[in-house]
């Protein structure tokens, strides 16, 4: 069933499988209340190697790469110290098939973000984006966000934001020869990041996508109170040292609130997803409704219906019913991914196999 106005409305029907694929290094964030998958597909073969001088990277404000470990075929952790967070964090990437054989090209970049109460392991932990990139010229980067980090600049810190958008960025195109096309999509609170940094740095990313985004995070008390206990969940921390308080602190809050700035995202491509909250295909018999995805269903309808005023088009599924859960976030990146490469000109086997 679609409808189409100033902005398109799909609803998916395609269903995607579940894999997984587990690992280890240092971690921490998907607010997701969910059910991770089994195995990972099969990359391939070859290994592209990456930079063996990597370790030693240097970022305008002295972050650094400490180290780098080679954890499976294209999958590279590199380990960064940051003096915005003030600590050694990690960022997993999946390198470009091609990245050995081209090497002077420079590569288009996909940011993937995880959801609360994950971390960066999560996305090739719980579906198969590694198998999905590897027939692709981009590089998918995945990095640490804290448990409950919310991609922000806190009051007094910790500085998420300058960790991923200056930090990681500059000794990606330093080191791993990332290029300005950009692309960002994540799940959840990593569906807010998504959409926040594009509002908040309008033209960095050529498309973003949200799967069951938190993008109206005042649109009322239950959407206030949902952000401050998820930061408050995690090691008893003081939900007010995240934008303050939601009141005193309401042009904190409002800066960092999609919703509010819906006009930045003009000239963005946009794929915004959240399933009804009721129990759909992909959910296990028994399952019950789920709030969580309900209220993202309302804050990401909220902001399809104002970007759709502002005549910013969007492509929005948002009449199916699903769960915040693994299955609907990998079907809605299967259903995202080739309008997200497309917008940073990475050429997919999607786009350049035959038709049936």
């Amino acid at each position: 069933m679609s409808t189409a106005c100033s902005y398109t409305c799909r609803v998916a029907v395609l269903r995607w499988p579940l894999t997984a694929f587990t690992v280890a290094i240092v971690g921490i964030v998907v607010c997701a209340f969910t059910h991770p998958a089994a195995a990972q597909a099969a990359a391939p073969a070859e290994l592209p190697s990456a930079p063996a001088h990597s370790v030693g990277l240097v970022a305008d404000d002295g972050a650094r790469v400490v180290n780098q470990t080679v954890v499976a075929p294209r999958m590279v952790d590199l380990a960064i110290t940051s003096p915005a967070l003030g600590s050694v964090q990690t960022v997993r990437l999946l390198l470009p098939p091609d990245w050995d054989t081209r090497p002077a090209s420079r590569w288009p970049v996909l940011y993937l973000l995880h959801g609360c109460c994950d971390d960066y392991q999560s996305w090739t932990r719980s579906t198969d984006v590694a198998q999905l990139s590897a027939d692709t010229d981009v590089l998918v980067v995945m990095p640490e966000a804290g448990r409950a980090g919310y991609y922000s600049n806190w009051l007094n810190g910790p500085a998420w934001e300058t960790f991923h958008l200056v930090e990681v960025r500059q000794l990606l195109e330093r080191g791993f020869r990332a290029s300005t096309r950009r692309a960002i999509a994540g799940l959840s609170m990593g569906g807010f990041g998504a959409m926040s940094y594009s509002t908040r740095n309008p033209g960095m990313f050529k498309a973003a996508a949200a799967y069951s985004g938190r993008l109206d995070t005042t649109y009322n008390q239950e959407s206030i109170r949902q952000v401050q206990d998820i930061v408050s969940s995690q090691d008893h921390v003081d939900p007010d040292a995240l934008w303050g308080d939601p009141v005193r602190n309401a042009d904190v809050w409002a800066a960092h609130n999609p919703y509010d700035h819906a006009g930045r995202l003009r000239g963005t491509q946009l794929y915004i997803y959240a399933g009804t909250g009721q129990p759909g295909p992909l959910d296990a018999p028994g399952t019950a409704a789920d709030p969580a995805e309900r209220l993202a269903n309302e804050e990401s309808t909220r902001m399809v219906a104002r970007l759709g005023r502002l005549g910013i088009p969007v492509t929005a599924e948002l009449t199916d019913a699903g769960t915040h859960s693994w299955p609907y976030w990998q079907r809605a990146l299967h259903a995202s991914f080739p309008m997200l490469m497309r917008a940073i000109g990475a050429q997919t086997a999607m786009a350049t196999s035959p038709p049936p």
